[in-house]
C-alpha cells in the first residue's frame, strides 16, 4: 500500500513535468523556423533590395512549412519592413510569436496561465526570454 501511494506521488510530480517539457521543446522549434524565416527574408531584402513580394510558396523567402504545431505567416510587406509570425496548432494553440525586419521579438498571444512579453520570445510560462 505504501509503495502504491509513493507511485501515486511521484506520478503526480513527473507528469505534469514531462508535459511541460514536451511543450517548451514544441515552442523551441516553432521558434527556430520563425527565426530562421526571417533570416531568409533577410536574404532576399540583400538580394532584391525590398521585401515586396518576399513571402511565396517557393524559392528564397519561401514559407516554411505549416507543422502540426506552427504555422506561418507574413505582413507588413514593403519596401523596408515585414513581419513574420509564427502561430500555434493543436498542443501549441494559444502561442503567436512574431519577429520584423529589424530583429525585433515579440510574444503577442500565449495560453491562460502563461506570462506575454513585447520584447522576446517566452520559453515558459513565467515569461523568461529567449
Amino acid at each position: 500500500m505504501v509503495v502504491t501511494v509513493v507511485i501515486a506521488i511521484l506520478a503526480a510530480i513527473a507528469v505534469p513535468s514531462y508535459k511541460d517539457y514536451v511543450l517548451r521543446g514544441r515552442i523551441s522549434d516553432g521558434q527556430s523556423s520563425l527565426a530562421a524565416f526571417a533570416t531568409t527574408l533577410q536574404q532576399y531584402y540583400q538580394d532584391n533590395r525590398t521585401f515586396v513580394n518576399a513571402c511565396g510558396t517557393t524559392g528564397l523567402g519561401a514559407l516554411p512549412a505549416s507543422s502540426s504545431y506552427f504555422s506561418y505567416s507574413c505582413s507588413n510587406l514593403g519596401a523596408t519592413t515585414f513581419t513574420a509570425t509564427a502561430t500555434g496548432r493543436g498542443s501549441t494553440l494559444g502561442f503567436a510569436f512574431t519577429v520584423d525586419q529589424d530583429g525585433n521579438r515579440q510574444t503577442t498571444a500565449v495560453p491562460t496561465g502563461w506570462t506575454t512579453s513585447t520584447t522576446c520570445w517566452v520559453r515558459n510560462s513565467s515569461g523568461s526570454c529567449n
